[in-house]
């Protein structure tokens, strides 16, 4: 009948517009338990805050589109608790179990995964228990982009995400305009195919 009809229509619509994309890239955040990797993926994606969450059992996962330099870019952002990208270090709890976990991604991880170390809570400055050089001190010696934010107060969150996909995009261009000292493996040229992998840690 003619309401089946528009549904399939409509089904149809969707999935072609899902696929309409320019590039996608696959973010990846993990951390301990508590240090609120899925109220910062909340923030970011649908700009709202829960006070308490249930501990993720598994994987969370947000789909948010973009647009960078006229091109639409589709971000798949996955909270796990291993194999992934974004070190989350909680600044109330100290983030001595960061340090292992961010070595053995740089050791061990791709070469052209692009890493960023994030503080969170940061609307807990009374509570605080790592002093922020240390922090960017280890972000350094990992070669490591680093924030501070608070997902709670909406406090850098969002310059997180720009500046992880920024940095990917500039890789990139550099991959794409045929520079052979940076090849990336998982950069593939053609745009509506193409996917990078970031993670916030």
């Amino acid at each position: 009948n003619s309401e089946n009809t528009q549904n399939k229509y409509l089904t149809k619509n969707k999935a072609s517009a899902d696929q309409n994309f320019d590039y996608m890239f696959k973010l990846l955040i993990i951390g301990n338990s508590s240090v609120g990797k899925t109220s910062f993926l909340f923030r970011y994606a649908d700009d709202s805050f829960t006070p308490a969450f249930i501990s993720t059992v598994g994987i969370d996962f947000k789909v948010k589109t973009i647009y960078r330099n006229d091109k639409k870019v589709k971000l798949q952002i996955w909270v796990r608790g291993k194999n992934t990208k974004i070190l989350f270090y909680d600044r109330k709890k100290g983030f001595m179990f960061v340090f292992p976990r961010a070595t053995q991604i740089k050791t061990y991880s791709w070469d052209n995964a692009q890493v960023v170390l994030v503080g969170n809570k940061l609307d807990l400055e009374e509570d605080r228990q790592v002093p922020t050089e240390d922090a960017r001190r280890l972000a350094t010696e990992l070669g490591f982009l680093f924030f501070e934010a608070s997902a709670k107060d909406n406090i850098n969150v969002k310059q997180v995400f720009d500046s992880l996909v920024d940095v990917i995009c500039e890789k990139m261009n550099v991959n794409v305009n045929g520079d052979a000292g940076n090849t990336s493996a998982n950069l593939n040229p053609d745009p509506n195919r193409g996917s990078q992998t970031g993670c916030l840690c």
